[in-house]
């Protein structure tokens, strides 16, 4: 199926499909409105140092406003992120079974009105983050160098979630940049905690597409790990919250950032125990799931932040 009804594979049941008028739906989906999670998972590490930075400086009073910008800025940029690698991958997301539905493969959206659309999303995104000081504004434009090389790597490295999750991760820096206007050790520590997190889930992500991937030269952790994935994420998920943990200590977090750690660990620890890396669909279940796994941290971050400003 070609044109605005054509639907992308994995997104099943959703508003851009049923609701979104019908000249919409290619660019909706072309930024993943049709399939928000990557949007949460790039949300969640803003939200996790807003709230921790909160808490460092004890005003609860910008807060909101922050949230809501990042909130804002995280679902354009990522679509944003989303129109690059379509145009990018155009070829290879052609030989993929779950990717050749995208809106530029499937002949939805032609190139050069996918090159407009991505313009006018980054400077939606520009927008948003001139709202914020001078330091914050450099540090958001700085991540895009990591953005544009993201799509590429997997044709040259094993890794390519690394770079994933240097850029997904971005946000984790992002709450010190706007409160505080420094990046500290605080900062880091938060963001490597979240690299390894977005490592961990991305490689379950990746198995999805694994015997495909194989065939046609792109490279990924899932088939790097294989069988050994169990170990791996175990590997990954246990220093992302050793990280976060770290972050908390040297942030002075009080026990509702560390019980929202302890739930967080949990939900990671359930993910590996459920996993079954030969079942695709199970695999883009568990990876939704970090949504949550997220939302419980940033909730446990908010709770210390107001009991601290209070």
């Amino acid at each position: 199926m070609r044109g605005a009804a054509a639907r992308v594979a994995d997104a099943t049941g959703n508003w851009v499909d049923t609701r979104a008028p019908q000249w919409s739906r290619p660019y909706l989906r072309l930024s993943r409105l049709d399939r928000p999670i990557g949007s949460w998972l790039l949300l969640l590490p803003c939200w996790w140092s807003a709230a921790l930075a909160t808490g460092v400086t004890r005003d609860i009073g910008p807060l909101p406003l922050i949230l809501a910008l990042f909130f804002t800025g995280a679902f354009v940029m990522r679509g944003a992120g989303c129109t690059w690698n379509d145009i990018t991958d155009r070829d290879l997301d052609a030989r993929v079974e779950r990717t050749r539905s995208r809106p530029i493969p499937s002949g939805q959206v032609s190139v050069p009105r996918a090159s407009v659309f991505l313009v006018v999303q980054c400077l939606i995104g520009l927008a948003v983050l001139l709202q914020f000081n001078r330091f914050a504004v450099a540090t958001g434009i700085a991540s895009l160098v990591i953005v544009a090389v993201y799509p590429f790597m997997k044709r040259i490295t094993w890794w390519p979630q690394i770079v994933l999750g240097l850029a997904f991760s971005w946000g984790a820096l992002m709450g010190f940049a706007v409160l505080l206007g420094r990046i500290d050790a605080t900062a880091l520590l938060l963001y490597a905690g979240s690299i390894a997190w977005v490592i961990g889930y991305d490689t379950i992500y990746a198995h999805q597409d694994a015997e495909d991937d194989a065939l046609i030269g792109i490279k990924s952790t899932a088939l790097l790990f294989g069988a050994r994935t169990y170990r791996a994420l175990m590997v990954f998920y246990a220093a992302a919250v050793v990280l976060i943990g770290a972050a908390l200590a040297l942030a002075g977090a009080g026990f509702p950032a560390w019980i929202g750690l302890a739930v967080f660990a949990a939900h990671l620890g359930w993910q590996i125990r459920r996993l079954q890396i030969g079942d695709p669909r199970l695999c883009l279940r568990i990876f939704k799931s970090n949504r949550d796994a997220g939302l419980l941290l940033f909730v446990g971050l908010l709770a210390d932040a107001l009991m601290r400003a209070a």
